[in-house]
C-alpha cells in the first residue's frame, strides 16, 4: 500500500538522486572485491549482505553529484526590503574526504546581505548539502557553497564559515582525536568592508 504521505514531488527527488540499477550492481560488486582483498569471508553471516548495503550508502553519500543548486532552491527566492546580515548558524554536514574516502563531519555558518531579495531559510541549509555530499576537500567545499549563493541570490555580500573534525586525521596517521579544521570564504562587502566582516564575526562569536 502506498503511503498518503510520500508524495509525489519527494518520489521524484528520491529518483532523481539514485545511481541507476547498474551502477549500484558495479558499486556492490566492488564493494564485495574489497572485502575479500582486506582477507575477510564474504559470505559469513554478517557480511553476507553487506556489499549490497554499502552500494546503496555510497550512493546516498555521493547523491550530491546527481543534485544542482537549482533544483534544490526550487525558486524559493523572495522579494524584501531586509537589508542587514542573514545568517544561518550550525547547519550540520557530513561529507567524505576525497583523499582517504573518510568522513569529516562539522557544521557550516552561511550569512548574506540581501540585495532586493531573500532566500528560503531551509534552501541554505540544502546548498550545503549538494556540495558536502561529494568526495570533497574542506576548502573547497567552503567556496563552493559561497559561490553558489552568491550566483543564486546575488546579494551584496556572502560569507561561510565551516569548522569539521576529519576521521582521516583522527583514525589514522597522525591520530589526533581533538583537532578541528576551520576554513572561511568571504565574498562581496564582507570581503572588502572591515565593519561588515567584523559584525559577521560578532555575530559568529556569540
Amino acid at each position: 500500500m502506498k503511503n498518503p504521505e510520500f508524495d509525489t514531488s519527494e518520489r521524484l527527488t528520491i529518483e532523481r538522486n539514485r545511481l541507476g540499477e547498474n551502477r549500484l550492481t558495479e558499486l556492490e560488486r566492488v564493494f564485495g572485491d574489497l572485502l575479500d582483498a582486506v582477507g575477510e569471508d564474504r559470505t559469513r553471516q554478517g557480511l553476507a549482505k553487506t556489499p549490497g548495503r554499502a552500494a546503496r550508502s555510497f550512493e546516498f553519500l555521493t547523491q550530491g553529484y546527481r543534485q544542482c543548486v537549482e533544483d534544490v532552491v526550487n525558486g524559493a527566492i523572495f522579494d524584501s526590503d531586509a537589508s542587514e546580515i542573514v545568517m544561518v548558524k550550525d547547519i550540520e554536514l557530513y561529507s567524505m574526504c576525497e583523499h582517504h574516502l573518510l568522513p569529516f563531519i562539522g557544521r557550516a555558518h552561511v550569512a548574506y546581505i540581501p540585495h532586493g531579495r531573500v532566500i528560503g531559510l531551509s534552501k541554505v541549509a540544502r546548498i550545503v548539502d549538494v556540495f558536502a555530499r561529494r568526495l570533497q576537500i574542506q576548502e573547497q567545499l567552503t567556496t563552493q557553497v559561497a559561490d553558489a549563493l552568491m550566483g543564486a541570490l546575488h546579494p551584496l555580500g556572502v560569507a561561510v564559515v565551516i569548522e569539521a573534525k576529519h576521521l582521516c586525521m583522527m583514525m589514522r596517521g597522525v591520530q589526533k582525536q581533538n583537532s578541528i579544521m576551520k576554513t572561511s570564504c568571504l565574498l562581496g562587502c564582507f570581503k572588502d568592508d572591515a565593519s561588515t566582516r567584523g559584525e559577521f564575526l560578532s555575530l559568529l562569536s556569540q
